[in-house]
């Protein structure tokens, strides 16, 4: 995880999983000090930023988990989001 200027991690690794979790030990606290300090709503949206919004939503993710995630809203939505991510060579071998 890279570190800005007082500690705060500005790119953190996720670790969304299926089944939502606590974090625990260093990781609670490292995750605890990138959520806001107050929940401001802009124009509409939540926070200030995209850049926040997304971290918010990491740390939500991270506690809920996918299974749950997908649950809300519309599956066809979930779908076409999941159709448009790059391919990925599941074989390994880069070939």
């Amino acid at each position: 995880m890279r570190r800005e200027f007082g500690g705060r991690m500005t790119k953190p690794n996720w670790d969304i999983r299926n089944k939502g979790r606590a974090w625990k030990g260093d990781e609670a606290w490292e995750r605890y000090q990138l959520t806001p300090h107050k929940i401001e709503l802009i124009e509409g949206k939540l926070l200030w930023s995209n850049k926040d919004r997304e971290t918010l939503l990491g740390l939500l993710l991270e506690n809920v988990g996918a299974d749950r995630a997908v649950q809300l809203g519309d599956p066809e939505v979930w779908r076409a989001a999941v159709a448009k991510l790059p391919r990925r060579d599941v074989r390994g071998d880069g070939g």
